[in-house]
């Protein structure tokens, strides 16, 4: 019985690192997508969408088939229900990229605003916070995620300084505010791609560890999450 559950618990695993490998695709899509102004390259982003969906959906069924099968307790219960919590978070990541097409068709309907800089290192924090929680779901670590988590701080200063920067354009020109509006839309949007991945790290703490990090507030001076 032990056997069959850890053989069916690794093929769940594999499902949900496939789902990440699929979202990181979409992201660099994504980014090219702006970053070249060319919306085809937005086509397979769009195409992957119902992959992650479908995957969601199986992730979703099979947790619940083998709660319902095996009974698992402690470490093997907390797995499966983070699973399928980062399989969720995975999909609204997903959900993001999709939006942020959305904004690029609008946005590409005008000329350049500006030199894209700062929604582009966004972009690559975001993809190295997402690499990093699908290697520690992988490698089964607590420190790792927590390392995760420390990052969002930067994507943070990069979305509240391009706001401002951007809300000087619509002070000096009136008629920039369409464009102004989907980068801030944009950039909000990689913001919350951050936050997903945070989301996904705290999964992995609790995972691996039982600890319920989230919404902890910690005394001024101390590095948060430790």
């Amino acid at each position: 019985m032990r056997k069959r559950f850890d053989q069916e618990l690794n093929q769940l695993r594999e499902k949900l690192l496939v789902m990440g490998a699929t979202a990181e695709q979409m992201l660099h899509g994504t980014l090219d997508t702006l970053v070249r102004r060319d919306l085809d390259l937005f086509i397979p982003v769009n195409l992957a969408e119902d992959k992650m969906d479908m995957l969601q959906r199986e992730i979703d069924e099979d947790t619940v088939r083998l709660i319902g099968v095996y009974t698992p307790v402690a470490a093997d219960l907390r797995t499966l229900l983070m699973t399928m919590r980062i399989s969720a978070e995975l999909e609204r990541i997903a959900d993001k990229t999709m939006d942020i097409g959305f904004y690029a068709k609008t946005l590409f309907k005008e000329p350049p605003l500006k030199p894209l800089i700062d929604i582009p290192r966004m972009a690559e924090i975001a993809m190295q916070m997402l690499r990093k929680t699908l290697d520690a779901y992988t490698e089964g670590s607590a420190e790792h995620a927590l390392a995760v988590i420390k990052m969002d701080d930067e994507v943070d200063e990069i979305n509240d300084q391009l706001f401002r920067e951007l809300m000087t354009f619509v002070q000096a020109d009136v008629k920039a505010v369409n464009r102004v509006l989907e980068l801030v839309l944009i950039s909000r949007s990689f913001e919350r791609i951050g936050d997903h991945a945070v989301n996904i790290a705290e999964d992995i703490v609790y995972m691996v560890k039982g600890e319920d990090i989230r919404h902890i507030k910690e005394p001024a001076g101390s590095d948060p999450k430790e």
